[in-house]
Formats: C-alpha cells, sequence, structure tokens
C-alpha cells in the first residue's frame, strides 16, 4: 500500500440508460476497482448472495443505522430502503482502493455534500427512443408501468448539470471505455461542459 487514498467514483443514471451492463463491463476491465455493496431492506431474490449483491437487513435493523450515521447516503426507493455504508467506502479508499458506487441521483448529492472530492458521472441514453425501448426490452411490465418509469426517468435526466462527466450510451463498447478514461484519469474530453452534449440534451428534455 502507498498510502495514498483512493478515489471515489459515483454514476447514476436514469432508469433504462444501461448503466448497471455499463458498470459490470467496467469491473470486468478494471478489476482493481472496488465495488460498494448497498444495504437493502427488499426481499432477498433466489439468485442473490447475502454481503454480494447486498447486504440484506430487516426495517428496524436499517433505521438503527441510519439513527447511528452509519450510512453516506440512503433513499426510499417504491417500498424499500438502499444505503451506502460509510464505514466499507472509508476503509477501501484508506487502504487505497479506488471505490465504484451505483446509486441514483438523490444518493449522488448525498454523496457529494458527505465528500466532495468524489467524482461523479451521469450516464445518457443516446434518444428518448431508446429509453422506451429499452424499459420495454425488460418484458415484464405493464403499458401503465412503462409509461411511468418512462416519466421518472426523464425525470432524473434533468439533473445532468449535477455531475462532473457525461457518457452516453449510444455505443456500448464506446460507452464501456469512456467510464474507462474517466476511472483512469483521461477523461477530461468527457466533462459535462463539452459543447456536443448541448443538441443531445435539448431533444432529451424538450
Amino acid at each position: 500500500m502507498s498510502g495514498k487514498r483512493g478515489k471515489l467514483f459515483v454514476i447514476a443514471a436514469p432508469s433504462g440508460a444501461g448503466k448497471t451492463s455499463l458498470v459490470r463491463a467496467l469491473m470486468q476491465l478494471r478489476p482493481a476497482l472496488r465495488f460498494s455493496i448497498s444495504y437493502t431492506t427488499r426481499q432477498q431474490r433466489p439468485n442473490e448472495r447475502h454481503s454480494h449483491d447486498y447486504f440484506f437487513v430487516d426495517k428496524s435493523e436499517f433505521e438503527r443505522m441510519v439513527a447511528a450515521g452509519d450510512f453516506l447516503e440512503h433513499a426510499r426507493v417504491f417500498d424499500n430502503y438502499y444505503g451506502t455504508s460509510r464505514k466499507q467506502v472509508e476503509q477501501l479508499l484508506d487502504e487505497s482502493h479506488d471505490v465504484l458506487l451505483e446509486i441514483d441521483w438523490q444518493g449522488a448529492q448525498q454523496i457529494r455534500r458527505a465528500l466532495p472530492e468524489c467524482r461523479s458521472i451521469f450516464v445518457l441514453p443516446p434518444s428518448r427512443e431508446a429509453l422506451e425501448q429499452r424499459l420495454r426490452g425488460r418484458g415484464t411490465d405493464s403499458d401503465e408501468v412503462i409509461a411511468r418509469r418512462l416519466r421518472d426517468s426523464l425525470a432524473d435526466l434533468s439533473h445532468w448539470s449535477e455531475f462532473d462527466y457525461i457518457v452516453v450510451n449510444d455505443d456500448f463498447d464506446r460507452a464501456t471505455e469512456d467510464l474507462q478514461a474517466i476511472v483512469t484519469g483521461r477523461g477530461e474530453h468527457l466533462r459535462r461542459d463539452r459543447p456536443e452534449l448541448r443538441e443531445l440534451l435539448a431533444r432529451l428534455l424538450a
């Protein structure tokens, strides 16, 4: 260990932008990156492992952790709670590991307040049509649920300007390469103020 503190990267996106697949691809390319495992009160699914996918806790334990200040950020999503362990993230950073957090824009706001030195990344879809197509592609939701998710995703999009870097997921391999550039310190060309984003954002937010 060099004794140098690791860097914290926070990645967020509207539902349907392909963030989870990009994060998985990035973690395969950069195995030294550490992924922060969230706490949740939702039910464990058959294919999930405790302390690998999530730390599964009941609501009273989660509330005790909130009261004790154990979370860097936490939120209620539908009927379940999710939170990022302060101790886990701080320990990894102190051990010189670079850490990746995959959260929503509200969680990212809380992280920026707690650790302003973090680098934040927002993933955009290439178009509204692509966003809707990806939401429909899951094949499990009714039209009503898809319409609500699309509304929520478009509302989430309006927070793009709060992030340091913007990655457009129009080509998966290129978007993965863009993420890798950011975490390796080569991402200056991907900052949020680059002029070529204006037209895309105007279309997405129209």
